[in-house]
């Protein structure tokens, strides 16, 4: 039997179960920096519940709804307008055909060249994500790049070489050999951890140690 193309539209594909199937990150740098990314964000952003912002985790894209076809596992992304929950993974035929708005891949040398070239290329042609950038924490390469009609065009950099980002109205920029965000103002975004210390400094300065608070 023959089942034309609007027939397939009609078939309901029961929820999958698929779970993420990314290796490790390779260095402590790596995952270091993908750790920074993702708690910094959901920390500046506390109060929203329409974004999903994780890393190292398959995202599956099959239009035929396979799990062993069309799959990819950016370091880091973003993808706004969805609920803030956790996932298995990001299938994108079960989150209303949405991709990543905003990727960045943390650039080894086994994957490097992949970046570069093929993994921009999907982005570009297949995900549309409208911004992309790339970091190497040991090098530290960064590169971003807006889709502009289709293609992308290398972002460029202010007078203190951060990188703006129009989907997340933040600037990206290297800050003690670190990828970080930055507000429209300038302002570094911190890291829980950041807060936590300045927090406790200011308890000490007050003559409060912040353990007899515990």
């Amino acid at each position: 039997m023959v089942i034309v193309e609007d027939e397939l539209k009609k078939i309901i594909f029961p929820k999958s179960d698929l779970l993420s199937d990314e290796p490790p990150m390779e260095t402590e740098l790596h995952l270091r920096q993908l750790m920074l990314l993702i708690q910094s964000l959901e920390l500046l952003w506390k109060d929203r519940q329409d974004f999903y912002a994780f890393g190292n985790l398959t995202i599956y894209y099959s239009p035929n709804q396979r799990k062993s076809e069309y799959f990819s596992g950016p370091d880091f992304f973003v993808v706004l307008g969805v609920a803030r929950k956790p996932r298995k993974s990001w299938v994108v035929w079960e989150e209303d055909g949405k991709y990543p708005h905003v990727i960045i891949d943390i650039l080894s040398d086994s994957t490097a060249e992949t970046d570069r070239g093929l993994k921009k290329e999907i982005y570009q042609e297949t995900f549309r994500t409208p911004n992309y950038f790339w970091f190497d924490p040991t090098s530290l390469e960064f590169k971003g790049f807006q889709l502009m009609a289709g293609k992308y065009e290398e972002i460029a950099a202010n007078e203190q070489g951060w990188l703006w980002s129009q989907q997340l109205e933040l600037f990206l920029g290297v800050h003690d050999s670190q990828l970080r965000f930055f507000t429209p103002e300038g302002k570094l975004v911190p890291t829980p951890e950041e807060v936590a210390e300045k927090m406790a400094q200011k308890l000490q300065d007050l003559g409060i140690d912040w353990r007899d608070l515990v």
